[in-house]
């Protein structure tokens, strides 16, 4: 049982992420995570079933509470489409999170109709942007619990990008830097991410800040970056191996990989960083030293 969602429907977002995010509800591609452009979006066609209040996790810099959105899908106005493999001919709840509701039970929406507003809750890293979280339930399934969804396919090829490590600051955060490269090669027009070091397959997750990424064209076996294994893929799932990231020789959180449509660029997590816009950077991977390396920094 599958979800695929049609370029029609992705191309709306500036930014898709289906790993990056330390959340069972994310394992193994079930979930993704949509980053508009501006308001929140509707990513499916159907009838509101359901709107209710959740609560997240406690957060100094959040809210507490989070707001769940059950949509019955109408797959007929294309909205998401069943795999051919999927092997049922059920219909599919969608469960949105991070919008605080402008929508009611009842409720009709199309693809792009405004829910509401996004919402920054306890969900949230203080380094992720807003987005939408999308996933996909039968209609015999439990739709309240946070785990459980069906997979998810991407039907928009995502673009692997050669990537040397170094890059110019163009943006800062308390908590992270973004890096200008590399650079999309067609923004706006087709979506692009990180490639690993063969150029066959695009990267997506916490490297290695959450516990597990993607290798979106699916892959076997290791998987390297910037000369360095950083984990083992079986199929698009890719478990990492226990490296750790340096920017300038110094170790921070880690790389936060997704796919983007109008930038590309590195996002650096480091929230003790002291880097400004224009500074250059070398980014290196290198295996965690075991407690027993007499040479670990």
């Amino acid at each position: 049982m599958t979800v695929v969602l049609p370029d029609e429907v992705l191309a709306r977002y500036p930014r898709f992420s289906l790993y990056n995010s330390p959340y069972p509800a994310h394992d193994r591609g079930r979930a993704i995570d949509l980053y508009p452009a501006e308001g929140a979006p509707s990513p499916v066609a159907g009838e509101v079933r359901e709107t209710r209040t959740v609560r997240a996790p406690p957060k100094p810099y959040a809210p507490e509470h989070d707001h769940l959105i059950l949509i019955d899908v109408d797959e007929s106005r294309a909205s998401v489409r069943r795999s051919a493999s999927s092997g049922d001919d059920g219909d599919r709840i969608a469960r949105v999170l991070h919008v605080d509701p402008a929508v009611s039970a009842g409720d009709r929406v199309e693809v792009g109709d405004p829910l509401g507003s996004t919402i920054r809750a306890g969900f949230f890293a203080p380094w992720v942007d807003d987005h939408l979280h999308l996933g996909f339930r039968s209609h015999d399934a439990n739709p309240y619990r946070a785990s459980g969804s069906v997979p998810i396919e991407v039907e928009s090829t995502v673009e692997p990008l050669a990537w040397d490590g170094t890059g110019e600051v163009r943006a800062v955060g308390e908590t992270f830097v973004v890096l200008d490269a590399p650079a999309h090669p067609e923004p706006g027009r087709r979506f692009a991410a990180i490639g690993d070091d063969s150029g066959e397959t695009a990267l997506d997750g916490g490297l290695t800040h959450y516990d597990g990424g993607g290798a979106l064209a699916g892959a076997s076996g290791p998987v390297e970056l910037l000369g360095e294994r950083i984990g083992v893929a079986d199929g698009r799932d890719l478990a990492w191996d226990p490296v750790r990231v340096l920017a300038n020789d110094e170790p921070i959180t880690g790389i936060s990989l997704s796919v983007g449509r109008t930038t590309a660029g590195t996002k650096l997590v480091h929230p003790d960083h002291d880097f400004s816009i224009g500074d250059l950077i070398e980014v290196r991977i290198e295996r965690r030293p075991s407690s027993g390396d007499r040479t670990s920094r």
